[in-house]
């Protein structure tokens, strides 16, 4: 069985939180806390970890994973950005968006979007969120915890525990964690395309 840390999101105790890093170094799946309720996640280069992320959800190869990334410099590592994406990012994180981006070469083929060879983009702004990024050193492959059968995330951390902790390495209890969806912005046309109206405003992309 996995295990389950209890972290306060406004007092983090570095311990912990390298406790946390330390699961994901050594292949680990984690359940974590973000702006837009609980996720799961692994290390980018984690075949087999991600293997099981998609079974636990039952995810299919049309599924749009998502890279949460610690600042723009790191955007720029995987995903493709001209003068005009960079500065619309710029003025809207962190906060409540998944952008939508083309993929380098430094995406693996197996989590982009095969037909488009896009791949979604976040910088969160939960404390929790920032400090794995920054310990891990590069982005978390992170998809929403949605269990199949459910339309909205988990809200839980007990009840996480409950359905799926024998399954996952860690989870980061912060208690009942309400959803709010990112607001979901496609960058890779001319036009920003909006996909999903969430907590982000539109406006900057109207």
């Amino acid at each position: 069985m996995g295990q389950s840390l209890h972290i306060h999101p406004q007092n983090l105790q570095l311990r912990l939180i390298n406790q946390c890093i330390e699961i994901l170094n050594k292949g680990g799946i984690i359940v974590y806390p973000t702006d837009s309720g609980y996720a799961m996640g692994c290390k980018l280069d984690n075949k087999n970890a991600l293997m099981q992320i998609c079974r636990l959800s039952q995810l299919d190869s049309r599924h749009n994973f998502t890279l949460m990334c610690r600042d723009l410099s790191e955007i720029a590592e995987y995903a493709y950005l001209d003068n005009q994406v960079f500065r619309m990012i710029k003025n809207s994180t962190p906060g409540h968006y998944t952008f939508i981006l083309r993929a380098t070469k430094e995406v693996p083929r197996r989590i982009m979007n095969k037909k488009r060879k896009t791949i979604g983009i976040r910088l969160p702004n939960n404390p929790i969120a920032r400090d794995l990024l920054a310990g891990i050193g590069e982005p978390l492959l992170s998809t929403s915890l949605i269990l199949p059968g459910e339309d909205f995330a988990q809200s839980s951390s007990y009840e996480i525990e409950s359905l799926i902790g024998q399954q996952v390495d860690l989870i980061i209890n912060v208690g009942y964690l309400s959803e709010k969806p990112t607001t979901v912005v496609d960058l890779t046309e001319s036009m920003p395309n909006i996909i999903r109206v969430g907590m982000g405003s539109t406006i900057p992309f109207e």
